[in-house]
Formats: structure tokens, C-alpha cells, sequence
């Protein structure tokens, strides 16, 4: 009796110095020195700087592109009357149609960033509650598949697709991003699902909730930031994915936007003031994306890296 009423108590000290030590941390985080405040600034300014030119150029005409820089925007402000939206304009509703590519990009990217993570959730949720044989095995070989790069699997998917008559569809984009984005997919939910209490989990069983029920209404909302995180990646993968999109889908009617993107500048290399409007066409809603989920990324990836 004694062993076990003083076990607590020896235990209580080194709990709460790891509080206070916590609560000290979150109140006064360390703060970053002028020199790392400086290669921020520097590394901003670098990846700033073409950043605005194109954008700038997206506005200008394309006598005003082949006269002068972008920068004479700033140095003789009277250029500023000289701006315009047709670049935008004609990228939309040109050749390339880049409004009916951006439509393309969402039928593609909405079900090849959610279908994966359905799918790799209850893949994730077996491997971490569940007992079965040969599961560290079996999630070992699955992320394994992380370093196989993904187009040595074109050439015998394309034949398989060809016989199924699934060359040049939705469909066939769909599965070769679900296949592929598999693997990041529950490796990242299975670690998240590791760091979940487990009392939970077992008061669940107690009750007599089944996997189920259990899945639904514990561990799936507990998971949020983990599935925001990884629909991030995903769902940037797919909308920026150019070598997927011409093996499965090629030019047509079916094409999204960075296939639709090569169409704005001619073989002469004109038209690449068009290029920059439809470039930033296809980043508003990456941007908008990342936006809204930022709170939950980095959550999402560093939990379940390290345990104390």
C-alpha cells in the first residue's frame, strides 16, 4: 500500500515543472535574432520580386511588354493609365478557354483530394485501433510505396486504361491521384490517429460503441487537422499537376488549367503576356485554400512526430 499511495506523489513534481515549464514557454516564446529577421526579409524580397513583375505584366499591353520593363510602372507612375484586364479577358475566353479549365481543374481536384482521404482514414483508423495479423507489415509495405516515383507506373496503367476505354477522362485522372496520393495519406492520418488519447478510444468500447460509431464520432473529429493538412498537399498536387494531366487527359475538351496554360503562348513565343494572366488564374484558389486552412496545417504535420 505504501509503493502504491506514494507512486502519485512522486510523480506530481516532475508533472507540474513540465506544466509550468510549458506555460513558461507559451508565455514568453523565444524571440528570433536581427540576423534570422534578415534572411527572412532577404528570402522574402527574392521570392517577392518576380512574383510582383508578373503580375504586374499581367495588366500591360503587349506593346508597352516588348518597350519596357515592368518596373517603369513604379519609376513613371503615368503608366499606371496604361493597365489593363484584356489579358484576363482574352486568357478566359480565347483560344486556351481558361474558364472552362478552371472548371476542368475543380472536377478533377475536388474528388482526387477527398476520395483519398476517406479512403486513407479508415485505412489509418485500422492500423492504429485495430488488431489484425500482419499489420505493421502491411503499413510498412504502404509506406514503402512513398519512394516509388510515380511515373514508372504510366506505361501499364495507360494499357489498362486503353482496354477500359478510359484515356482522355475524368476517371482516369481520378485513380492515378488517388493511387498515388494513397500512401502520404495514411501515413500522415495514422500518425496523427497515434497521438489521440487513448482512454477515449476505450471508453468507447466500454460503452459498447462499435468501430463505426467510434470512427465517426471521435476519431474523425479529433483528426480535422491532420485531413486539412493533407487536403492541402493533395489538393495542390492535383490542381498543379502537369504530367498526370497530359498522360490521362492530353489536350481537349477535358483539359485543366496547367494544360490550358501551355495553349496561351505560341510556338513564336508570343502571347506570354497572356501566359501571365492565365498564371495567376490558376493561382486564386490555391491561395484561397491555403488561406482557409492554414490553422490547421501546421498542426496537422507535427503532431505525431515526436511523443513525450
Amino acid at each position: 500500500m505504501t509503493d502504491v499511495a506514494t507512486t502519485p506523489a512522486a510523480a506530481t513534481p516532475t508533472a507540474t515543472r513540465r506544466r509550468k515549464a510549458a506555460a513558461s514557454f507559451d508565455a514568453n516564446p523565444a524571440k528570433a535574432g536581427w540576423l534570422t529577421k534578415l534572411v527572412l526579409a532577404v528570402i522574402c524580397v527574392l521570392w517577392m520580386v518576380p512574383l510582383l513583375g508578373t503580375f504586374v505584366t499581367s495588366f500591360r499591353t503587349l506593346d508597352d511588354v516588348n518597350s519596357s520593363g515592368w518596373w517603369t510602372v513604379f519609376t513613371h507612375p503615368s503608366g499606371l493609365g496604361a493597365l489593363t484586364l484584356d489579358n484576363y479577358d482574352k486568357a478566359l475566353t480565347g483560344n486556351a478557354n481558361m474558364g472552362r479549365a478552371f472548371v476542368n481543374s475543380l472536377a478533377i481536384a475536388l474528388p482526387a483530394t477527398f476520395i483519398p482521404i476517406l479512403i486513407a482514414a479508415f485505412a489509418a483508423y485500422a492500423f492504429t485501433f485495430m488488431e489484425f495479423k500482419g499489420r505493421d507489415v502491411l503499413f510498412l509495405t504502404i509506406v514503402s510505396l512513398l519512394v516509388v516515383p510515380n511515373y514508372v507506373a504510366f506505361v501499364p496503367i495507360l494499357k489498362l486504361y486503353r482496354e477500359l476505354g478510359l484515356n482522355g477522362t475524368f476517371p482516369a485522372v481520378w485513380l492515378a491521384h488517388i493511387g498515388f496520393g494513397m500512401s502520404l495519406a495514411i501515413y500522415i492520418l495514422r500518425n496523427y490517429m497515434a497521438t489521440l488519447p487513448k482512454t477515449v478510444i476505450e471508453s468507447a468500447k466500454i460503452d459498447g460503441a462499435s468501430h463505426y460509431q467510434t470512427f465517426f464520432r471521435l476519431v474523425l473529429p479529433m483528426s480535422v487537422p491532420a485531413l486539412a493538412s493533407f487536403a492541402i498537399f493533395q489538393f495542390l498536387w492535383v490542381w498543379n499537376d502537369l504530367l498526370v494531366a497530359l498522360v490521362f487527359i492530353g489536350p481537349g475538351d477535358n483539359e485543366p488549367v496547367t494544360v490550358g496554360l501551355t495553349h496561351l503562348k505560341t510556338q513564336l513565343g508570343q502571347g506570354w503576356e497572356l501566359t501571365t494572366a492565365g498564371g495567376f488564374i490558376t493561382m486564386i484558389l490555391p491561395i484561397l485554400v491555403f488561406l482557409a486552412l492554414q490553422r490547421f496545417f501546421v498542426r496537422g504535420l507535427t503532431a505525431g512526430a515526436v511523443k513525450g
